[in-house]
């Protein structure tokens, strides 16, 4: 399977930000791209994370994440491409509607 190329987090973040997905950042230190999420409690965060990861195993691109109770912070990088690829803006968008 071919991997997508870099594009670069404020690429990525432009893109998220034109689809009107709010949030994301850019990680200090890498070129990622970052986002908290925060649920109702810890049953809807663990659904969250449930339903990524079968999305992630599909796309095979996984994220980094810490969960503490209601809140996940998540961090996604194309290791692979050495920086942030197109398949993080898609796990990105992804996230965003898995969140509701």
């Amino acid at each position: 399977m071919s991997r997508p190329a870099k594009i670069g987090a404020a690429a990525a973040l432009s893109q998220l930000n034109e689809a009107q997905l709010e949030g994301w950042t850019a990680v200090s230190g890498k070129d990622a791209i970052g986002k908290t999420f925060r649920f109702a409690d810890f049953n809807a965060a663990f659904g969250f994370m449930t339903r990524v990861a079968l999305m992630a195993d599909k796309i095979d691109h996984h994220p980094e994440w810490f969960n503490v109770y209601n809140r996940v912070e998540v961090v996604l990088t194309t290791h692979d491409a050495d920086g942030v690829s197109a398949l993080d803006v898609e796990m990105a968008r992804f996230m965003d509607s898995a969140a509701g």
